[in-house]
């Protein structure tokens, strides 16, 4: 159930991360840093303040933050163990709708990704299709690391927003 913004700007800090903690994949550290900016004016303002503390982390804080998130149509997700809101996520992507072949090119696609840069391929798949995000691999892979690790923190804020948006209602 949705917890009204004005709930979550009065509320203690355990209340805070039961809400705002599961936001970044597996880093409730992310809310927690943010939890003294309350009160919110606004989601959007409660969004800048986490993608805030995601950017004032440590590079190995960010890196153990992209590396949190499971591979697309990875072993998590074969064996039905992703989180509920990531089960979700890929689903809406037509990533639980896939033939042997495009399961076949997610696994290549993921392993040259890792090998490449240390960590899992992270893209909202909420904004995307499976089409887009097979057409994304050959192109990220192309990236330098510093670019890709850009990349996959603009695309981890895209997806705390919209899990933002789901868990907090509008006041």
């Amino acid at each position: 159930m949705p917890c009204p913004l004005a709930e979550l700007n009065a509320c203690d800090l355990p209340r805070f991360l039961e809400v705002c903690g599961p936001l970044y994949e597996h880093s409730p550290w992310v809310a927690e840093r943010a939890f003294s900016q309350r009160p919110y004016a606004s989601r959007e303002a409660l969004h800048a303040a986490l993608v805030a503390a995601v950017e004032a982390a440590t590079a190995d804080e960010q890196l153990a933050l992209i590396r949190a998130h499971p591979d697309l149509v990875g072993r998590l997700a074969l064996e039905g163990r992703l989180a509920a809101a990531s089960t979700g996520e890929q689903a809406a992507a037509g990533l639980d709708e896939l033939t042997s072949d495009e399961v076949a090119a997610f696994e290549r696609f993921n392993r040259a990704y890792r090998d490449r840069f240390g960590f899992p391929f992270v893209i909202c798949a909420r904004e995307n299709r499976k089409e887009a995000i097979l057409a994304a691999f050959p192109v990220r892979l192309a990236h330098t690391a510093e670019e890709e690790r850009t990349t996959a923190l603009a695309e981890i804020a895209r997806i705390g927003r919209l899990r933002l948006n789901d868990a907090v209602l509008h006041d």
